[in-house]
């Protein structure tokens, strides 16, 4: 099963809505569930016209849960430029 696949995988049919983006089940974040699936093909608009769509992720402790992607917070991984200090 990809990420990206077209079609949903079976299941995600038992998720919950999580109102945090971590498991509404264990508090594990995104990164440490065992399966993902992104539902590219029903995408929703947002007032300023982006587009948002539903991520599900199968934690390890067996939780079903989806979130909106524009609830996803900033990675950590991303390389930020240090703050610039004006004298």
């Amino acid at each position: 099963m990809e990420a990206f696949d077209s079609v949903p995988p079976q299941w995600i049919e038992s998720a919950t809505h999580a109102r945090e983006f971590c498991c509404p089940n264990c508090r594990a974040s995104s990164r440490e569930a065992q399966q993902v699936w992104l539902n590219r093909r029903s995408p929703v608009m947002t007032e300023d016209y982006r587009r948002k769509w539903q991520e599900f992720y199968q934690c390890q402790c067996g939780c079903v849960w989806w979130a909106w992607s524009n609830d996803r917070p900033p990675s950590d991984l991303v390389k930020r430029e240090p703050p610039t200090i004006d004298e």
